[in-house]
């Protein structure tokens, strides 16, 4: 279903999704109102919610649509205004499960469209990687390891609304420092770091050459490139890379999992939360390799379980459970040192 103000975007749009044999739009909407009647008369998998709309806007409007279809996955589509990257976060936190920047004019290309549509498939679980176990399959519960100095957390589609649930958990006298690398644009970044905070109660900076690692802190990644960790001394620090990696991303969570691996000694409790694709799989070997832990969001729970799945699947997981319980799980098994 379309939801947007704009006859152009959803003109663009239906002819974008139209052309594909597994897709169908099942309705049409110019305002919110009209989306929540629709919604009430069809099935729909995923929304495309504009949030900036005469009336009832896509904010207050998201929590009615979740409501009404709680098995519907929203696709925000966000303005590039300074605004426009409030209100997307914000709705990524209340359970938004993706976002799409509104292109300018001449920018509905068939790039745009690529991502468009490949979006609409991860939501909907059709790519290959997001279906889920099979019956038969069973995972393996890995023993914990070493007692870690860091948590690192990698997350992607649904993962800020994850977060959220995850960071509620955790009380201010644990204080071991939280690396986290959400995939989002660049200029959304630091909207994401002050939500961060609200939602831990803790300082959120961003990562840069010889940011400090301290307890009690968030360390998030840019959006323009890998957040590292290196030792100084009895030192922490973060650094940026830039080069290419396998799952495409920008920033990518296998570097940071890589890195905080060999900077700790294993000594890193490793998170993989919602999210499409495979970023951070590698990470994850690393980690588990140099004696961390691993944990991952369950597929019931997740947006999209593309990160978890791998680390689940080959039994790297200690715990596979949903934020909060995930949240509670590493806490009992961080031990005496992580708290204050």
């Amino acid at each position: 279903m379309l939801i947007d103000d704009s006859l152009t975007v959803r003109t663009v749009f239906s002819r974008m999704i139209e052309r594909e044999s597994d897709m169908t739009i099942v309705a049409s909407a110019s305002t919110a109102e009209r989306g929540l009647e629709e919604l009430r008369r069809h099935q729909v998998d995923v929304i495309l919610l504009d949030l900036e709309m005469p009336g009832m806007g896509g904010i207050e409007a998201l929590p009615k649509l979740l409501k009404a279809s709680p098995r519907t996955k929203v696709l925000v589509i966000s303005s590039l205004t300074a605004a426009g990257a409030e209100h997307t976060v914000q709705a990524l936190r209340m359970g938004a499960a993706d976002t799409m920047l509104k292109p300018r004019p001449g920018g509905f290309n068939d790039d745009y469209r690529g991502q468009l549509l490949g979006k609409i498939r991860a939501l909907k679980g059709l790519a290959p990687y997001e279906q889920p176990l099979r019956a038969a399959s069973k995972w393996t519960e890995r023993r914990v390891g070493k007692k870690p100095q860091l948590l690192a957390i990698g997350a992607s589609t649904g993962g800020i609304h994850a977060l959220n649930l995850f960071l509620r958990q955790v009380p201010a006298n644990f204080d071991l420092p939280i690396l986290i690398t959400q995939h989002l644009p660049e200029s959304f970044i630091p909207v994401f770091a002050k939500q961060m905070e609200a939602a831990s109660g803790r300082r959120a900076l961003l990562a840069g050459e010889d940011v400090e690692i301290r307890r009690g802190m968030i360390v998030i990644a840019p959006g323009h490139g890998h957040m590292v960790v290196r030792r100084k001394g009895s030192q922490l620090l973060t650094g940026l890379a830039f080069n290419p990696v396998k799952s495409g991303c920008t920033p990518s969570v296998d570097p940071m999992f890589e890195t905080s691996a060999e900077a700790c000694e294993g000594k890193v409790a490793g998170i993989l939360l919602s999210g499409m694709g495979r970023d951070g799989t590698d990470g994850a070997d690393a980690i588990i390799n140099a004696g961390g832990t691993m944990y991952a969001q369950n597929a019931e729970s997740c947006a999209v379980w593309g990160m978890p799945r791998a680390v689940t699947e080959n039994g790297l997981a200690s715990a596979i459970l949903p934020p909060a319980e995930l949240a509670e799980k590493i806490l009992s098994d961080a031990g005496a040192d992580a708290w204050r």
